[in-house]
């Protein structure tokens, strides 16, 4: 069985009133999405894929990882998911564990436990909220949109019964707002 990480990373990030693109937004002295893939690297997936799509990424997506754009990025996470979901499939790979590129406080440890936990759909949760990654296994990706701006909660809610709850350890917080930046800074 084959897993591929994928760190959705194509949105405009409109709420974000910075300088730059949230993604690229310094912290700890490094882009925000560096800290995302960095995690997803050390946690020892198959295949790592990045889903670009408002931002050209390719200078921080490293050799290796696989660089998908969404050049209909603005149609909502949905179409970013199907992109990643068609990638994965033609790599032949069993699942996804999917995240998003603008939360860099998740562990590597929570990648892989999600990643380890063999329902078809598992998704982290920190204390009592159910957050990213989530593990997305083949036999689920049928049932996912394909458009709007939802991707596996659609899912999770009309399907509860194929859901795992992984306990996990770490900040969830996405990077929305500049605000959001600087409560990860202290």
């Amino acid at each position: 069985m084959t897993v591929a990480a994928v760190l959705l990373a194509a949105g405009a990030g409109s709420r974000f009133s910075g300088t730059t693109h949230k993604l690229l937004a310094d912290l700890d002295g490094r882009p925000v999405l560096c800290h995302a893939l960095d995690a997803v690297l050390a946690a020892g997936f198959d295949e790592v894929i990045v889903v670009e799509g408002a931002v050209e990424l390719s200078a921080l997506v490293p050799v290796g990882v696989t660089l998908v754009h969404n050049p209909e990025w603005a149609q909502g996470q949905a179409g970013s998911l199907r992109l990643a979901v068609a990638a994965a499939a033609a790599a032949g790979h069993d699942a996804i564990v999917v995240g998003l590129g603008d939360q860099p406080r998740v562990t590597t440890e929570a990648w892989r436990r999600v990643a380890g936990c063999p329902s078809p759909i598992a998704v982290a949760c920190y204390g009592t909220k159910r957050r990213n990654p989530v593990r997305l296994g083949r036999e689920v990706w049928p049932l996912l949109p394909s458009d709007g701006d939802e991707g596996a909660r659609t899912v999770m809610r009309a399907r509860p019964d194929l859901v795992v709850e992984v306990a996990c350890e770490g900040d969830p917080l996405d990077v929305d707002t500049v605000e959001d930046l600087q409560r990860l800074r202290r």
